[in-house]
């Protein structure tokens, strides 16, 4: 997820490490807060890897800040990741917002709609947090009021997403 919001956000623009970090920690640091010590990491594994290009540019007061952008084959990882998301990356919401996020990168509108068609698929299949055996329990099963909610909360938010889905499948053909 980390890397793919580093492509997704270079493809944009290039960026310093600090404007990278803030914006990866806007799209998800309320879940998952990015700290230096992993997003340097990253940036060094993708740039070994020829996906980014660092330019070390002058500091407008300070020291000399090293800008990252996107390689060709940066350009062309973020496309391969868009349209091939692993499966962690569709049934985790979190995971599903990154993809989601960057996904207009994928220009090619029958490539989007596969990967909402799988989104789609998942969220059609039944589902709960809670279990009698194999069988998901509705929250108006529950006794409990704060598993309702969750469960509530939940199928409000499907239904939401499911209706925009559907409503952005029809407009991609």
């Amino acid at each position: 997820m980390l890397e793919l919001a580093i492509l997704g956000f270079l493809y944009d623009c290039p960026l310093h490490g600090y404007e990278l970090r803030k914006r990866i920690t806007a799209l998800t640091g309320h879940v998952r807060p990015v700290a230096e010590s992993t997003l340097y990491p990253a940036i060094k594994r993708l740039e070994k890897a020829g996906l980014l290009a660092r330019e070390t540019q002058p500091g407008a007061v300070a020291a000399p800040r090293h800008v990252l952008s996107l390689t060709a084959d940066g350009r062309s990882e973020l496309h391969r990741r868009l349209a091939e998301p692993e499966r962690g990356d569709i049934t985790d919401e979190n995971r599903w917002f990154t993809v989601l996020a960057f996904l207009r990168h994928l220009e090619d509108p029958d490539a989007q709609a596969a990967v909402l068609r799988r989104r789609l698929t998942f969220l059609q299949e039944p589902a709960s947090f809670f279990y009698d055996g194999d069988r998901p329990l509705r929250a108006e099963e529950l006794d409990d009021p704060f598993r309702q909610g969750i469960l509530t909360i939940a199928r409000a938010t499907s239904r939401a997403e499911l209706a925009w889905l559907r409503k952005t499948l029809a407009s991609l053909g």
